[in-house]
């Protein structure tokens, strides 16, 4: 095959993992609020998005709480536990997101706190949960 035929190959290849990269977290991600549901949790929000930089996965209520939940996936921990990949970056654009919220929201909640949900696929699937990180 000639160098653009190669070329197209790899672009191909790289889509095709990154669309199933994708797919795996659209599903999982489910898999996190359904979790949170059957745990007592109301939905409230999903993928709420604030800037480029902050998207919030899952916006929930406990009790009279109010959730922000961080979902991270991964196929096997050969690389990293998912809850790993929650960097301080991410957990200072989730604050922001999370005070935009309260300002949009005033008065509704005065309880809040930060949750993660690592979701591990392989060899089974494995749900840990940490509530106010």
């Amino acid at each position: 095959p000639s160098g653009a035929d190669q070329q197209k190959t790899k672009v191909d290849l790289q889509t095709a993992k990154n669309a199933e990269i994708s797919c795996i977290g659209v599903s999982w991600g489910f898999r996190g609020r359904e979790f949170l549901e059957k745990n007592g949790y109301k939905i409230l929000e999903r993928n709420k998005t604030f800037s480029r930089f902050c998207e919030i996965d899952i916006i929930a209520q406990f009790k009279k709480t109010l959730i922000f939940a961080e979902v991270k996936t991964r196929k096997t921990n050969n690389f990293g536990a998912p809850l790993e990949a929650i960097t301080s970056t991410k957990y200072k654009h989730i604050k922001t997101g999370l005070f935009q919220y309260l300002q949009e929201n005033k008065n509704k909640f005065s309880n809040y706190r930060i949750d993660a949900i690592g979701i591990t696929l392989e060899p089974e699937v494995k749900i840990n949960h940490l509530q106010n990180i």
